[in-house]
């Protein structure tokens, strides 16, 4: 049986950034786009392991958030990042997919909680392993990512080391938290996945996304599993993924898809500029 082919894309955003992005192809029914945790990137084993489990029953998108692997800028740890992700599934509509869902891990989790309730235009959303709200610091690893993203010696180890470039600005304004987007999604189905073992995000991060979200939503927490990628197996992908089918077959029914770039614009408050995307290559040896 011959190689699937995917394609390398640059997608660039409305504020300029470059995404580097790559989509494998599927049926044109369903697309999901996976959204990695901090980083990580696209090429990385354990996202690339979640895409192509994904790629079984649906076409994937998934890029590098920005200030990660190929992408351009610097990260803003789920501020700017909606810029991203918007324009991957800017992408996803433009191949031809009728339905679209996002899942997002960790980072990526909170980041596709915050477009799904500020922008829209999503069949059905998945949160894996995301917080509940900024600044936590209860855990000893992300205390640890507090240092890294705060301190100057910190910034230039995750640079040199983990390839992830953080901008030393900050939020110059707070960005609306995940729990307080998950009440604005509606009436999109939600899917929140958390693990009672998770070292970064306890539970209670979870029930707080839950409690906050409106119907339809749906909560597994999942005894023994750990944090975002690495702790997603080859069977809890494929029970999202099947999730994912019947919930957005449902929800396209009824739900009207909103124009992406001008919704973004209004959510964010900035002046409309055109999404470009530049084509890349094929690629046929992954």
């Amino acid at each position: 049986m011959a190689k699937p082919v995917v394609t390398t894309t640059t997608l660039v955003t409305e504020d300029g950034i470059p995404i580097d992005a790559i989509h494998l192809p599927g049926p044109r029914d369903l697309a999901i786009v996976v959204a990695h945790g901090f980083t990580l990137s696209w090429q990385r084993g354990n996202v690339w392991r979640v895409a192509n489990r994904f790629n079984q029953t649906a076409g994937v998108v998934t890029f590098d958030f920005r200030g990660h692997g190929r992408s351009g800028g610097l990260s803003t740890l789920g501020d700017r990042e909606i810029k991203d992700l918007d324009v991957a599934v800017a992408y996803a509509r433009e191949l031809g997919y009728q339905r679209i869902a996002a899942v997002g891990f960790s980072m990526g989790a909170s980041v596709v909680l915050r477009h799904a309730g500020l922008i829209g235009g999503l069949d059905a959303v998945v949160s894996v392993s995301g917080p509940g709200r900024w600044y936590y610091r209860g855990t000893e690893r992300m205390r640890w990512v507090h240092r890294a993203v705060e301190r100057r010696a910190g910034r230039y180890v995750t640079r040199r080391w983990l390839k992830t470039r953080i901008s030393p600005a900050g939020w110059k304004l707070i960005p609306v938290p995940p729990a307080e987007a998950a009440a604005k999604i509606s009436p999109v189905p939600l899917l929140i996945v958390h693990g009672d073992k998770d070292l970064y995000f306890p539970p209670e991060h979870a029930r707080q996304l839950y409690m906050a979200a409106r119907e339809p939503k749906e909560l597994w927490l999942l005894p023994g599993m750990g944090h975002a990628e690495a702790a997603c197996s080859q069977d809890l992908v494929d029970r999202i993924g099947r999730w994912i089918d019947e919930a957005a077959a449902q929800a396209a029914a009824v739900t009207a898809r909103p124009a992406g770039p001008a919704r973004l614009d209004a959510a964010l408050g900035e002046t409309a500029r055109p999404v470009r995307t530049v084509r890349g290559e094929l690629l046929t040896d992954f």
